[in-house]
């Protein structure tokens, strides 16, 4: 039995590739269903989410594996299949292994070190689990693989690191707010990276959104987005008194908050800590204003500048990870490789135990009247003679094993003792 991972994922596809052959969880099930009636694959896993979609699959001929998966893939995505094979990866045995472990602990992520896809690996295993499509190896995988993945977040600081502009903006109002809950924020404009900074600082806690855009459509329909209240754009300095955090990401050529008039708001918030997150380009917010009292303002670039920090951190901790998935690699591939030894040695004791049952049975016959003694004495040592016998093959199948050499090497000895 082989281990075999077919796939395609954000480095090998374009998104509107993926988008088409992705499946929704009510879809796995009957996808399941039909990558098992192949008769080459015995157990198998469908992990589906917007960056990849996998095939974790324990099977007897890989060829004819990957043909069938891209056969689905092909029926389910209306795509040909003929144009899928230069988006797909194969990995197989030991490649494969790895290659699960590194998914598990987000190597393989567009953000490395994020944390939805253990989740999402997660989900996948209860669904084939609960279909009852995993068996032995799989289960085994999955398992190690969850381990894997909490031992590099245990050990390395992989997930420390924010990475995305809006993740970063909510780190550093923290820093400054300590706690966000029951804080007010105000966005101005509609833009995405605006409107996915007020996101997450809604999930951190702040209580309290406040939308103002040029055309009040637009603000009123992002605000209901967001569950939040939409203000007209003239009212922008009297909104600046009560709320603790501005977001801009706007389309004006100019100043939209200047100092001088900011300085005035300040006096009357009686020095208030206020922040500013400033993402528009060209600038909207005076840079000046950094300088007042109480005013802290971060703009795309200082943002950029984390953001790109704290990825080269979550890349070094990414090569420590590396080396936990190497170790756990071989243990598993250890196991995985004795698992595939058990029935040539089971076959190679079942042949010689036929073989000298039929010549003790043939022996006995010769003899005249034999006592069960001398019957106990030929069983002995026919017995001591297979085992010696057999000895020397059985260990050189486990040394095999051990030094990591192919396994043709059990395929030849399977052909010489016809097993």
């Amino acid at each position: 039995m082989k281990l075999i991972v077919v796939g395609l994922n954000h480095k090998t596809a374009p998104v509107e590739l993926r988008e088409k052959i992705s499946l929704t969880d009510n879809e796995i099930p009957a996808v399941l269903r039909t990558v098992m009636s192949s008769p080459s694959i015995a157990e198998c896993i469908v992990l589906s989410t917007c960056n990849r979609i996998e095939f974790y699959t324990v099977c007897e001929d890989q060829e004819k594996t990957v043909d069938a998966i891209a056969t689905i893939m092909a029926r389910d995505s209306g795509i040909e299949k003929d144009a899928l094979p230069r988006y797909l990866y194969v990995h197989a045995d030991r490649d494969a292994v790895t290659h699960a472990f590194r998914v598990a602990s987000s190597l393989d992520s567009m953000i490395i070190g994020e944390a939805q896809i253990l989740g999402q690996i997660k989900n996948a295993y209860r669904m084939a689990s609960h279909n009852s499509t995993t068996g032995p190896i799989l289960n085994r995988l999955m398992h190690r693989a969850f381990g894997v993945a909490k031992k590099v977040r245990t050990f390395t600081p992989i997930g420390l690191y924010t990475v995305s502009v809006s993740s970063v903006a909510v780190e550093l109002a923290k820093k400054i707010f300590g706690r966000l809950s029951g804080k007010a924020v105000m966005l101005m404009g509609a833009g995405e990276m605006a409107e996915d900074a007020a996101k997450y600082l809604k999930d951190a806690g702040a209580s309290r959104l406040i939308v103002l855009s040029r055309t009040f459509g637009h603000a009123a329909e992002l605000a209901e987005r967001l569950r939040g209240s939409a203000v007209e754009f003239d009212r922008l300095y009297d909104q600046l008194m009560d709320v603790d955090i501005v977001v801009c990401s706007t389309s004006a050529d100019h100043y939209l908050i200047t100092s001088d008039r900011m300085a005035k708001i300040i006096m009357a918030r009686q020095h208030r800590p206020l922040f500013f997150i400033d993402i528009s380009v060209p600038r909207n917010i005076e840079p000046s204003i950094s300088s007042l009292e109480s005013v802290f303002l971060f703009d795309i670039d200082d943002l950029n500048g984390v953001t790109s920090k704290n990825m080269k951190e979550r890349e070094k901790a990414a090569n420590e990870a590396e080396q936990f998935i190497e170790e756990e690699t071989s243990r598993f591939v250890n196991w995985l490789g004795e698992l595939s030894l058990v029935p040539t040695i089971v076959s190679l004791r079942e042949k010689f135990e036929a073989i000298r049952q039929e010549e003790l049975k043939e022996a006995i016959t010769k003899l005249a009247a034999p006592t069960k003694k001398d019957i106990d004495i030929l069983d002995g040592l026919s017995r001591g003679i297979v085992n010696k016998i057999l000895h020397g093959p059985i260990t050189e199948i486990k040394s095999v094993h051990r030094r990591g050499e192919a396994l043709k090497d059990i395929t030849l000895l399977r052909k010489i003792f016809r097993i």
